[in-house]
């Protein structure tokens, strides 16, 4: 089983890499670090790593816009926020590939229509599973979720913790990102932001 499928969204075709050429580059690393990857601890390693980086990295395969395809248009009305705390977020930097770990706030204004809640967590787990920036991963989320539901508005946050930054280089081991992303009401409509953010804050 591959990790990523071979066709991008450009329609061009990735290499295809077997599940036994990354485990030989595994093995690979673990001789360049200084380790033995014959010794007995260590025989299955490989296959264990491929395994995790299947999970870590398993966005990839995964369609966002999908999980937004069912809605539900009978809200009587309904047409101020819909906000989701304290989504649990884990991904790992596109430049270290050390893990991100936090949380992302979602807020959107429906239009005629709202979305089951644990698809707007099911959003963020499909664009954190891959390598990732915090900002764009912000964008992501924010700018599918508006496009899908239609939304009049969607406000994005995310507050987490880089280990490439607190376990390497600066280490400094309490510091975390917080990154906004806001679109419709919630960008041109400062009172709108303000509620949301209040929201968020409690």
């Amino acid at each position: 089983m591959k990790l990523v499928k071979n066709i991008d969204k450009t329609g061009s075709k990735k290499p295809e890499v077997s599940d036994k050429q990354a485990e030989d580059a595994f093995k690979t690393i673990l001789t360049w670090i200084g380790e033995d990857p014959t010794r007995e601890g260590l025989l299955e390693t490989p296959k264990r790593v491929v395994k995790a980086f299947k999970e870590y990295f398993k966005g990839y395969n995964q369609d966002a816009s999908a999980e937004l395809l069912k809605t539900f248009g009978d809200v009587e009305g309904y047409d101020d926020m819909v906000v989701e705390k304290n989504i649990t977020l884990e991904s790992h930097c596109e430049h270290h590939m050390a893990p991100i770990i936090g949380v992302a706030h979602i807020a959107y204004i429906p239009n005629q229509k709202v979305v089951g809640l644990s698809k707007l967590a099911r959003t963020v787990e499909v664009f954190s599973k891959r390598l990732q920036t915090q900002e764009r991963l912000t964008m992501q989320i924010a700018k599918t979720l508006m496009s899908s539901l239609d939304a009049k508005g969607v406000a994005v946050t995310i507050d987490a913790a880089h280990q490439c930054m607190t376990m390497r280089g600066i280490k400094k081991e309490k510091a975390t990102t917080v990154t906004n992303y806001f679109l419709g009401q919630f960008k041109d409509d400062i009172n709108v932001q303000n509620r949301y953010l209040t929201y968020i804050s409690k």
